[in-house]
């Protein structure tokens, strides 16, 4: 019993800081774009510095989270770039293959 106490305090530890880990490493905020037959897209605080393609039709790049973002004209953040700050969005046609949260 005196070795159990000890080793659940240290995988609680271990689990809090994992939490709080993953909670650091997302750009807070939401990113919107529209979609095909201009139907509204969002994703709500997304992964930092990882290139995420489009699966479809992507245009008009809203920038609401706390960090800047880069959106590219091909996928896997290749092609013309366009960088947005915190805020600031695109103009209604500019199209997009690919994003990138608080780039390096």
């Amino acid at each position: 019993m005196r070795l159990c106490r000890p080793l659940v305090a240290v995988l609680g530890g271990l689990a809090l800081a994992l939490t709080t880990t993953g909670a650091a490493v997302a750009a807070d905020g939401t990113f919107v774009w529209v979609g095909p037959a201009g139907k509204a897209y969002a994703i709500d605080n997304p992964p930092e510095h990882k290139c995420l393609d489009m699966a479809q039709d992507a245009r008009g790049a809203r920038n609401a989270t706390k960090k800047p973002l880069v959106v590219y004209t091909h996928k896997k953040c290749k092609g013309t770039a366009l960088r947005l700050a915190p805020g600031k969005s695109a103009s209604s046609g500019a199209h997009f293959s690919s994003v990138v949260f608080n780039p390096r």
